[in-house]
């Protein structure tokens, strides 16, 4: 157990990192996500006031369903990554964030002043992920098997009313459930009592979003990234980029729409490490004359490619799939090859 934003999280469970990854790629694990962040934003203009914060189409999401956005600075940076799902045609369910929960608070209660935005501390978050996933839940709660990636539906689970949405971040099929804190433990029971579920920690938790070349805030995100500089562009809503029918309105439209039409200074990329020492957050990566290009985002090892891996943002000219790159490892130069995004195949259930 250690410290992370606040509560107590378990790193491991006695099976180890390596064992947990693998076992959520194979069958279906179970993570406590109960220090996310869940928000409602309710009122007649919800989803108009959302998109002063945010690029994504909120006025066009279709009932419980959920899209992935960012809360925007302006200067073009990312305050924070978040999911959005419509509850109601006046009514939002957030979940962003645990380090960032309080403060995105503030900027969404400061944005929709004229709607009613709530935390929702009484309630948990669990989060089932891996191919048998959507086995288990439908063994346990049968009306959920309809749910495709990126929806949502109110279920039952242990006797107790729960918000299923099919989502995740894995790169697998599976869903995050939010239940009432006081019901945690008993759907949590629930879902280990299968045989195909174990409970998996914080560890293989990053190691799983690495793999599948998902950005972690504070990492590949931050105050001073762009959505366009960490290879987001498609987050931004066709209807709220330059031309559509509801262009910028969101803070830093100006520019992040200048870097989409002019390009970026560093982009985002995975790399492959060569033999078995891993590279880690904050090391530099060098081109082949030794020269600095960029810098290491999120590094460790790989359990589903039997590799170490990294994500690193460089300069654009280095971005081709097989560069050969390098990464300064306390003056050791450790080789690195460019990787496409994700490492593994996704396994979303889009139906």
């Amino acid at each position: 157990m250690v410290p992370f934003a606040g509560y107590d999280m378990p790193v491991q469970y006695t099976d180890g990192i390596i064992k947990e990854h693998l076992h959520t790629r194979a069958k279906a694990g179970l993570f406590d996500v109960s220090h996310m962040g869940q928000l409602i934003v309710e009122g007649p203009h919800a989803a108009s006031e959302l998109e002063t914060l945010m690029p994504a189409d909120i006025q066009g999401l279709a009932l419980l369903h959920s899209t992935y956005s960012l809360l925007t600075n302006t200067q073009g940076g990312v305050e924070d990554d978040l999911i959005v799902t419509r509850l109601s045609d006046e009514r939002f369910m957030l979940v962003v964030n645990a380090g960032c929960k309080m403060a995105d608070l503030a900027i969404i209660q400061a944005g929709c002043a004229q709607s009613v935005v709530t935390m929702h501390d009484e309630r948990a978050l669990l989060a089932l992920q891996g191919p048998h996933a959507r086995d288990v839940l439908v063994r346990l709660a049968p009306d959920v098997g309809a749910l495709t990636f990126m929806s949502g539906h109110e279920t039952v689970l242990a006797d107790t009313p729960c918000f299923v949405t099919c989502s995740g971040y894995t790169g697998e099929d599976g869903f995050e459930i939010s239940v009432p804190n006081t019901q945690a433990q008993a759907v949590a029971e629930l879902l280990l009592a299968e045989p195909e579920v174990e409970a998996i920690g914080l560890g293989a938790r990053d190691s799983l979003r690495l793999e599948a070349g998902l950005c972690l805030y504070g990492h590949e995100l931050s105050a001073d990234i762009s959505p366009v500089e960490a290879g987001l562009r498609w987050a931004i809503a066709s209807v709220r980029r330059p031309g559509g029918e509801r262009e910028g309105g969101y803070p830093g439209a100006a520019i992040i729409a200048g870097q989409m039409a002019g390009g970026v200074s560093r982009v985002r990329v995975g790399l492959r490490v060569e033999g078995k020492r891993p590279v880690r957050e904050g090391q530099v990566v060098l081109d082949a004359q030794g020269e600095p290009v960029g810098i290491v985002t999120s590094g460790g090892f790989g359990p589903s490619v039997a590799a170490p891996v990294a994500m690193a943002f460089v300069t654009p000219e280095c971005r081709s799939i097989d560069s050969a790159l390098n990464v300064d490892v306390r003056g050791t130069s450790i080789g690195v090859r460019v990787v496409p995004l994700p490492m593994v195949p996704p396994g979303y259930h889009r139906g």
